[in-house]
């Protein structure tokens, strides 16, 4: 079922967002700074195996699995003989230390949250990240603030697959092709736009490339709740 919400807008008049049926949020690097987390403790890691990650490496790991981002760790290191399981508990440990300290949102991302949970309407955290980890940013973002989370570790198949934003959708019971997802890297983006979602591309730390159908914004601060719903009434009633 779509929900139907209609808010005051910020010149009075009625903003409907029937078309609008869920906002589908990733989480590092969209909503919070935790990239430069990850950044400490894989470099952490890499020390700790006796090496160096290198700058290409890092950036393939963004938006990836936490299997995955250890198999290019190993990889840039010349170590796959390595146990995925032993980097991936060293990892999951540090990185759990770091999100406790807290955790810096995106330019306009808190904002954008708060204006969308106001307006009743649907959201979603669809995050690569592990549910023991996420529990911990959950602590920033806030408990409350999404109706779903679906985490990397909780889906058959991680981002690039459509699989995380379709989960997200089926457990919300909204229509795929009316959610707005919003993402940072090329692995998310990837996943989203395979779903089916509108896609709001908000570049970080990676180059964005191959947008073809995406939404492209330099920063969160330019989107609002208007804005979000004028993405999805456009692909419901195209222009003749």
């Amino acid at each position: 079922m779509i929900k139907s919400v209609s808010t005051i807008g910020d010149h009075g008049g009625t903003l409907s967002t029937q078309d609008l049926a869920a906002v589908l949020f990733d989480m590092d690097g969209t909503l919070v700074d935790s990239e430069k987390v990850w950044d400490i403790a894989l470099h952490e890691l890499a020390a700790h195996f006796g090496g160096v990650l290198s700058a290409s490496a890092r950036l393939a790991m963004v938006g990836s699995s936490m299997p995955e981002s250890i198999r290019i760790l190993y990889e840039d290191l010349g170590q796959p003989w390595r146990d995925p399981a032993e980097g991936a508990t060293w990892l999951t440990s540090r990185v759990q230390e770091l999100f406790a300290e807290g955790l810096e949102w995106r330019p306009g991302a808190r904002r954008l949250l708060h204006e969308v949970r106001a307006a009743g309407v649907p959201t979603a955290l669809v995050t690569s990240t592990a549910r023991s980890l996420v529990d911990v940013a959950l602590h920033t973002l806030g408990r409350d603030s999404f109706d779903v989370v679906v985490c990397g570790d909780e889906v058959l198949r991680a981002k690039p697959d459509p699989t995380p934003y379709l989960t997200a959708a089926e457990l919300l019971d909204v229509p795929i092709g009316q959610c707005v997802a919003i993402e940072d890297s090329p692995t998310g983006i990837a996943s989203a736009r395979d779903a089916g979602a509108v896609v709001v591309a908000v570049p970080n730390d990676v180059q964005l490339s191959d947008l073809d159908g995406v939404i492209l914004v330099n920063s969160l601060d330019e989107v609002d709740l208007a804005r979000l719903a004028s993405f999805t009434r456009t692909r419901s009633h195209p222009a003749r």
